[in-house]
């Protein structure tokens, strides 16, 4: 563990170093140490920020879940122009409560940013207690459908990657 403490954060260093890579858009040596300097010196100043590091279960279904979101993304925003460009009249906007099954603060964070990320629907508050997500979507036919949707589709996947169980 002692690694640990010289460098508190591999995968942020790793995607702060990648990220600096694509801003300066140079694959120059000095881009590469400095980006590699970037990405020791954030996490190590901005550990004592971070109250408990997130653990990630499964790295795979994390990988498989985030491609899942990227397919939704594209397919939502068909959708949405799709029902912005038609007769008003069809649109049915409502807020819908989601029970969350969800605990850790990594988890909920992704969840809520997902749906807000999806065109068509906007994470809008959660519960003083953390068990209940509010969702607005612009076109909600069936509230148990979506409630179910997301359930199945975002909160089941980020409970696999997030939660110790046996499997």
């Amino acid at each position: 563990m002692r690694s640990r403490r010289w460098l508190p954060q591999p995968l942020l260093s790793l995607c702060l170093l990648l990220v600096w890579m694509l801003l300066v858009d140079s694959s120059s040596l000095g881009q590469w140490l400095l980006g590699a300097l970037l990405g020791w010196l954030i996490p190590l100043l901005t550990q004592l920020f971070w109250i408990s590091p997130p653990r990630i279960y499964r790295p795979g279904k994390l990988c498989l879940f985030l491609l899942r979101v990227l397919g939704d993304i594209v397919t939502a925003n068909l959708q949405v122009a799709k029902l912005i460009l038609g007769p008003v009249d069809r649109l049915r906007p409502a807020f819908v409560e989601v029970p969350m099954l969800l605990e850790d603060d990594l988890a909920l964070t992704m969840l809520a940013s997902v749906i807000s990320l999806t065109p068509g629907t906007v994470s809008a508050d959660l519960s003083d207690d953390r068990k209940t997500l509010l969702v607005h979507s612009l076109d909600v036919a069936d509230e148990a459908a979506l409630v179910a949707e997301i359930k199945s589709r975002y909160e089941a996947p980020l409970l696999e990657v997030f939660t110790c169980s046996p499997t």
